[in-house]
């Protein structure tokens, strides 16, 4: 059992949207006591070579809402994705909610501040978010008490968040066989990310945990839904008993070997701005595309 609050008798209902297109799973995380509910790492659609941005997966969650007549407290990004962009912004101005994120989005705003030259008008303090949650703090959506665990690994600023029997585990954990995430992005660390599974996995063995991203391994059907026992039996990455020092090893190898995400560039800029798409100097929407000095 771990150190942090927990309440399993309190059990959310939970819908999730798959978007094929990233392999993405967003939630909606509805109190059942309430009307009310959190959105967690939702999608905005991306033709890249197109230019082209559409909400086609944003106005899924939208209806899901609107027809069960739910109230949106909260958008939570477990991170700052590198594999898709938020809709978080066109979701709030359609019903609300605020946006939260963990503390550490400055750090990784500094860093692809200076990537993507952005200049002194970017902010790098997380001021374009709502909230900004340390480790451990807490919030609720309606009469549900939720948690925001640091799961720095994957990104400086990654969070799990527990509410109830239900945690939302972003790219920390991946399903049984699916593993864990790469760990080679600037600021990531595979010792760090261990760590961070490591405190995922002392929650209740009967946790339920909710993966962000599953590319369906070995052809079987795309699944989202796992426990926090059957990642300690059955992980291939962490389960049974593997040491930190394979784990590391394993996934230094294995992460010098993967391509970037193919939306990596869009998608940290839009990201790290709360899903905003930046613009040039006259309004116009624009992405910056940083090339190597031949």
């Amino acid at each position: 059992m771990c150190a942090y609050p927990s309440n399993l008798t309190v059990k959310p209902d939970v819908k999730a949207f798959f978007d094929p297109a990233t392999n993405t799973i967003s939630y909606v995380v509805r109190d059942p006591d309430s009307d009310a509910c959190a959105v967690v790492d939702s999608v905005m659609d991306i033709d890249y070579a197109a230019g082209r941005i559409t909400s086609t997966h944003a106005d899924e969650i939208i209806a899901y809402i609107v027809e069960n007549k739910l109230k949106l407290e909260w958008q939570i990004e477990t991170h700052v994705h590198a594999d898709h962009l938020s809709a978080a912004p066109y979701i709030q101005e359609k019903l609300g909610g605020k946006i939260a994120i963990g503390e550490n989005i400055t750090v990784v705003q500094d860093t692809f501040g200076k990537v993507f030259n952005e200049g002194t008008e970017f902010q790098r303090d997380g001021s374009q978010f709502d909230l900004l949650l340390r480790d451990g703090d807490t919030y609720t959506i309606g009469t549900m008490s939720a948690f925001a665990m640091h799961t720095p690994g994957h990104t400086p600023a990654c969070m799990v968040h527990v509410i109830g029997d239900a945690a939302f585990v972003g790219d920390t954990l991946f399903m049984p066989d699916g593993g864990s995430a790469r760990a080679d992005f600037p600021g990531g660390s595979a010792a760090e990310l261990y760590d961070s599974i490591q405190k995922v996995l002392s929650l209740p063995d009967e946790t339920r945990l909710f993966i962000c991203h599953d590319y369906g391994p070995n052809g079987r059907d795309i699944a989202w839904e796992t426990t926090v026992a059957e990642e300690k039996a059955h992980n291939i990455h962490v389960g049974g008993g593997k040491t930190k020092e394979d784990f590391v090893r394993f996934r230094t190898e294995r992460d010098a070997t993967l391509d970037m995400p193919k939306l990596i560039i869009p998608s940290l800029q839009v990201n790290m701005r709360a899903g905003e798409v930046p613009c040039d100097d006259e309004g116009n929407p624009v992405l910056k595309v940083p090339v190597n000095k031949l």
